[in-house]
C-alpha cells in the first residue's frame, strides 16, 4: 500500500533536530517517525508530509525532501510550502491548511496514495479537505484532544477569550469534530483514551454511536534499537561523568525525563521527594531536562512558560541542589537518554512520571525497556498499560500518593523492573503497531467507500463551546 502521513506542524528531519525540546516537536513526532519506519520496513510505500520552512533559525526543514537512513527505499519526508517561509507555531497554521491540502493534491495529481493517516487536529482537518475533493479515505490519530486541555486551563482560572486567542481552541476543537465525523478510522492508544477523550461532551462519541465502530486500539511501541538493556560504547563513555556525580557506590535514584511543562507536574515529584528525605537519604533525584545543565544559568535561555516551571522547581529545592541530592542532567539525544537510563537501572532506580494527565505514556515504557521500574500517574493511559501491576500508579494531585509511590517503587524496583520489561517486549513494539495500522487500513480499503458530502469549514460559530463552558464552568465564562 501507499500510505501518506499528514503532519502540517511536525517538522521531521533525519537528525531529529529539536525533537522533544519544543512543544511542536514532542511525542507525536516520535510516534509518526517510528510508525512510518516500521510500515516501510514491512514493504509499504510511505510518505511523511509536512511544512517547508525557509528560516535561518530552522535550517533543517528547508529541503523539499529528506530520508531516514535505513528506510530510504520506501520512506520519504516531503515538505510543501504554505503559510509563508518563516517558522510558525502550530496554533498559527489554521488559515493556511486549505493551501497545504492543495499543494498535496497538486503534487500527487492523478497518482493519489491509497490512504492518508492524519495526526493531530490540523492533520485531521487536512485529511478531511483532501477526502472532500478526492474521496480518498483517511484515518485520524488525535494524540491528545483540545477539550481536555481547555478544561484543565479553565480550572486554573484562565478565561475563555484569552485561551481562544492563544491556543485557537475554536479552530482546534472544530477541526477535531470534523476529523472524528469524516475519518474512516480513528486510532487510539488505549480504550481509556477512546472512552475518556472522545467521550467528552464537546465530541459526544458514545458506545451507542456509529462513530464507535471506527475506532482501532493500536498502542505505540518502543524503539528497541535505542531503548534496550544492551550495554554499548556510549554507556562506557558516559559512565565516568556519572560516576563522578553520583559516586561508585551504586545508590539508587529517581529519574525524571520530561519537558518543562506545567501539566507534566515535575514539581509534584520534587515536593514529594523533599518531604520524604528522611526515608530517601541515600537516593538522588535526577532531572533529565534537555538544555538544562546549570539551571541558574540556563533558565534564561527558556521560553517564559518554561522559566516559570523551572523557577518554581528551583525555589522549592533551594539554593543548594547537591545538599538536597537533586541533580540536573542535560541529555541531548535519545541514545544518550537510553544509556543514562541503563546506568541508573543497574542501581535499581525508578522512572517517575506524575503528569496530571497522560494520554498514553510512551516515556515510561521506553524507560522500562532499559530496566527502570516505573512509578507513573494513574490518570490516563498508564493506568491501562500497567494494570497488570508492573508499575506503581499514583495520584498526581496528592503528594502523599506520590511519596508513597516513590518509596514503594524503590523497595520493589527489581521485581517491577523485570515485570515491566516483560510487558514491553510482549505488547509494545512498533512492529506490532504497524501491523495493527496496516490491518485497519486494509479493512477500510476493502470496504465500499462512503460518498457522504463533507462540510469541513472550521471557521464557524463556536457557541457550542461557550454553551459547554457555561454549563460546566459558568463562573469562568466572559
Amino acid at each position: 500500500m501507499h500510505i501518506v502521513f499528514l503532519n502540517p506542524q511536525g517538522n521531521f528531519d533525519p537528525k531529529d533536530s529539536h525533537l522533544t525540546e519544543h512543544p511542536d516537536f514532542g511525542g507525536q513526532l516520535v510516534y509518526v517517525k517510528e510508525l512510518a519506519q516500521a510500515l516501510a520496513i514491512n514493504g509499504h510505500k510511505v510518505d511523511i508530509i509536512t511544512r517547508k520552512v525557509i528560516d535561518s533559525d530552522w535550517p533543517e526543514f528547508s529541503a523539499d525532501q529528506d530520508i531516514y537512513p535505513g528506510t530510504e527505499k520506501n520512506l520519504r519526508i516531503r515538505r510543501f510550502p504554505f503559510g509563508g517561509d518563516k517558522f510558525l507555531q502550530k496554533e498559527e497554521l489554521w488559515p493556511f491548511l486549505p493551501k497545504f491540502a492543495g499543494e498535496i493534491l497538486q503534487f500527487y495529481g492523478k497518482s493519489l496514495p491509497d490512504f492518508f493517516t492524519a495526526h493531530y487536529a490540523d492533520g485531521g482537518y487536512t485529511g478531511a479537505l483532501i477526502k472532500q475533493r478526492t474521496g480518498t479515505p483517511f484515518s485520524f490519530t488525535g494524540h491528545s484532544l483540545g477539550a481536555q486541555k481547555l478544561d484543565k486551563l479553565i480550572e486554573t482560572g484562565d478565561h475563555w477569550i484569552d485561551l481562544d486567542a492563544r491556543f485557537k481552541f475554536s479552530q482546534r476543537i472544530a477541526a477535531e469534530r470534523v476529523s472524528i465525523k469524516y475519518a474512516d478510522k480513528i486510532f487510539v492508544s488505549t480504550s481509556q483514551e477512546q472512552d475518556e477523550q472522545y467521550g467528552h461532551p464537546l465530541y459526544s462519541v458514545s458506545v451507542n454511536s456509529d462513530t464507535i465502530k471506527k475506532f482501532s486500539i493500536s498502542p505505540p511501541g518502543v524503539n528497541q534499537k535505542i531503548f534496550n538493556c544492551v550495554t554499548n560504547q556510549l554507556d562506557y563513555s558516559i559512565k565516568p561523568k556519572l560516576d563522578s556525580m553520583f559516586g561508585k557506590s551504586g545508590s539508587p535514584a529517581i529519574i525524571v525525563s520530561s519537558r518543562l511543562d506545567q501539566k507534566k507536574n515535575i514539581i509534584g515529584i520534587v515536593k514529594a521527594f523533599l518531604e520524604r528525605k528522611p526515608s530517601l537519604n541515600s537516593v538522588s533525584l535526577v532531572l533529565c531536562i534537555r538544555g538544562i545543565e546549570d539551571p541558574k544559568r540556563d533558565i534564561f535561555r527558556l521560553r517564559k512558560d518554561e522559566q516559570l516551571v523551572l523557577k518554581e522547581i528551583m525555589d522549592t529545592i533551594g539554593p543548594d541542589l547537591i545538599c538536597q541530592n537533586v541533580y540536573f542532567l542535560n541529555v541531548t539525544s535519545q541514545l544518550e537518554l537510553a544509556a543514562t537510563y541503563r546506568y541508573f537501572a543497574d542501581r535499581n532506580s525508578i522512572f517517575a512520571l506524575t503528569s496530571f494527565y497522560e494520554p498514553f505514556g510512551l516515556a515510561p515504557i521506553e524507560a522500562a525497556a532499559t530496566g527502570l521500574a516505573p512509578v507513573v500517574t494513574k490518570n490516563g493511559g498508564p493506568s491501562e498499560i500497567f494494570s497488570d501491576g508492573s508499575g506503581i500508579l499514583v495520584d498526581p494531585t496528592s503528594l502523599q500518593s506520590i511519596g508513597d509511590g516513590l518509596i514503594e517503587g524503590l523497595q520493589r524496583s527489581r521485581d517491577l523492573s523485570m515485570a515491566a520489561l516483560e510487558l514491553v517486549e510482549s505488547k509494545y513494539t512498533w512492529q506490532q503497531t504497524a501491523t495493527s495500522y496496516a490491518a485497519s487500513i486494509r479493512e477500510v480499503l476493502d470496504t465500499k467507500r462512503c460518498s457522504e458530502p463533507i462540510h469541513s469549514d472550521i471557521y464557524t460559530d463556536n457557541s457550542y463551546i461557550e454553551k459547554y463552558l457555561a454549563a460546566s464552568e459558568g463562573q469562568h465564562k466572559q
